[in-house]
């Protein structure tokens, strides 16, 4: 028996579905220069894996600063979030990459969306204690004194990891160390929990 030849619009969606599968599997692997080499036109850009996540999301999060260059050269929607909430900005933010960050915002990232679990980019910039990156949210209008899940605050989180470097450059730029969480507990409050001395200490000077 053999098989009738696949009509037009069939081998159509046929290269449409490998072309989403090579992108997913190129982003996963950092393939940069494989990704720069897809057709400007017809490609998934914004194709996503089993997670949601899309190419864009995937390199954001490892921190591959020219993959990300690629695909938004390309047009990936920016805002794209996974089937946890996570957007690109937020992974790069999680990873620190200030440069990152910068270019997601540039090309339009929203700063204000929250997660699965209520944290927004931002937030996870100052959990990892990366100064660059707040002051691309803050340039970018993100609130310094933002109430978000449970009433924390980006100075709440860089002071429960230790970040000290990260609290003195929040107060710099006007966070207020008075402000509590709904447990009652300030900044110093919380770095004093996590035994964290130098950011405790700063927190409770004048």
């Amino acid at each position: 028996c053999v098989a009738a030849p696949m009509s037009a619009s069939a081998q159509r969606v046929a290269e449409h579905i490998k072309q989403k599968v090579e992108l997913v599997l190129t982003a996963k692997e950092g393939r940069t220069e494989r990704a720069a080499a897809l057709p400007t036109q017809g490609v998934a850009w914004n194709a996503r894996d089993r997670n949601g996540d899309s190419a864009l999301n995937m390199a954001g999060s490892k921190g591959n600063e020219e993959l990300v260059d690629v695909l938004l050269k390309a047009g990936a929607d920016v805002n794209l979030a996974n089937i946890s909430g996570v957007t690109p900005l937020m992974g790069a933010a999680f990873k620190g990459n200030a440069a990152i960050v910068h270019k997601l915002i540039q090309a339009g990232a929203r700063t204000d969306p929250l997660d699965r679990i209520k944290k927004n980019a931002a937030i996870y910039a100052a959990g990892v204690g990366c100064n660059e990156c707040l002051a691309e949210f803050l340039r970018a209008g993100a609130p310094i004194n933002a109430r978000l899940d449970n009433d924390e605050t980006l100075l709440m989180w860089a002071a429960g990891y230790g970040h000290t470097a990260t609290v003195k450059f929040l107060l710099e730029q006007g966070a207020d160390r008075s402000l509590k969480d709904n447990r009652g507990k300030t900044a110093a409050d919380m770095a004093r929990d996590g035994n964290f001395s130098s950011a405790a200490s700063l927190l409770e000077s004048s």
